[in-house]
């Protein structure tokens, strides 16, 4: 097969065109289309579906996932003002917002089961995606960012697992970076990134204090944004329609 003869191939695919929706913007027609379907020229679609809209179809799983990501953002900030990354103070700033600080009690306990519950709801988001078949085309891309969603999901929980700097949290963390570092070739650099070392120590709480706080909640709000735009733009596939 020569080289020309497999572009043209992937090119045809359809996977390439669910993330390529046009050609090269060499034309008028084709530079409109690159406008008209870019997230960060529109950022409201140009049309929406109206099956996308009807509550009985999607229960409204994505949009409350997306509310509790807000609400675990803004506890988030506020328990920042007080939680200090250090493994000599975590754990007694941690007790200070249990029994010091007003209402910090309630918003732990709100950023909490607020992780819980959003878990919990992009399961059951993929699922009703999955068994509906709206992860068919052309929303094939939005089915892929997705799982990277679900997957960025449990990553900012297991990195804030640690956080608290107690006994369970300690050995959580260790089991899990342990059972990580026997993923093929790349596990025992990957345990060893995540905890800066060979063990749980200050350089591991930094890295997952950087990645709950900073890294994962950054990609998870643009992939958020990218994911419901799309969503907006495709539609959502009814039952009846189902291929």
């Amino acid at each position: 097969m020569t080289r020309s003869s497999l572009a043209a191939q992937v090119t045809a695919s359809r996977m390439w065109r669910s993330f390529f929706r046009h050609g090269m913007p060499d034309n008028p027609f084709d530079r409109s289309l690159a406008m008209t379907s870019n997230i960060f020229f529109h950022l409201h679609s140009v049309k929406v579906s109206r099956s996308s809209l009807r509550w009985s179809y999607s229960f409204g799983l994505g949009i409350l996932s997306a509310i509790l990501f807000g609400a675990l953002v803004w506890t988030g900030i506020l328990l920042m003002f007080y939680y200090v990354p250090s493994i000599e103070r975590a754990y007694p700033t941690m007790k200070e917002l249990q029994l010091v600080v007003p209402l910090g009690q309630f918003t732990r306990n709100m950023h909490r089961w607020s992780a819980h519950a959003m878990v919990l709801l992009v399961i059951l988001h993929m699922a009703r995606v999955f068994y509906t078949g709206a992860y068919k085309s052309p929303r094939e891309f939005n089915w892929i960012i997705g799982v990277v969603l679900l997957l960025l999901t449990l990553g900012a929980s297991f990195t804030g697992y640690l956080l608290p700097w107690d006994q369970l949290a300690y050995w959580a963390i260790t089991v899990g970076t342990n059972i990580a570092s026997y993923a093929p070739l790349a596990g025992p650099t990957m345990r060893e990134m995540l905890l800066g070392g060979s063990e749980v120590g200050q350089s591991a709480l930094l890295r997952f204090y950087t990645l709950h706080i900073a890294v994962l909640p950054m990609l998870i709000a643009l992939l958020v944004a990218l994911h419901i735009w799309r969503v907006r733009k495709d539609g959502g596939l009814a039952v009846n329609d189902r291929e």
